[in-house]
């Protein structure tokens, strides 16, 4: 039986990896306390930390990470606390949150693309645990 035109079948768009793992996608952000390089790569750092252990990651599981900024965070990229932490052949970005009105300042939030068995742990730290009350 043949699906119809333009419908992938059940399951599709789920592509397998290494050991036959699906590709999934972990959410995760974190509150910077101020608006400094160090800051901002500490704070991702921990986050990235965070997402790997809690969701039982090894560096070659992942594919990709996006990073967003709240627009009020310019002193240096997230993805650097990425490539610190020996994420040397992950495809990384950078991007400016849009600027929601009375959205909260001082947060990079991300997106990683990993190959993994598990159900999805996404991860919220600091006062970025309240933009998911739900996860809580």
């Amino acid at each position: 039986m043949t699906e119809p035109v333009g419908q992938e079948a059940p399951g599709a768009g789920m592509e397998k990896g290494p050991g036959g793992k699906k590709v999934r996608g972990l959410r995760g952000a974190v509150d910077v306390e101020e608006n400094t390089a160090p800051a901002i790569i500490a704070a991702t750092e921990q986050l990235l930390r965070e997402i790997v252990i809690r969701n039982d990651l090894e560096t070659g599981d992942i594919i990709s990470a996006i990073f967003t900024v709240t627009p009020d965070l310019d002193a240096a990229f997230p993805a650097e606390a990425a490539r610190r932490l020996g994420w040397l052949d992950v495809a990384l970005m950078c991007a400016r949150e849009i600027p929601v009105p009375g959205s909260q300042p001082g947060i990079v939030r991300v997106l990683i693309h990993a190959y993994s068995d598990h159900q999805p742990v996404h991860v919220y730290l600091g006062r970025a645990s309240q933009l998911r009350p739900d996860l809580q």
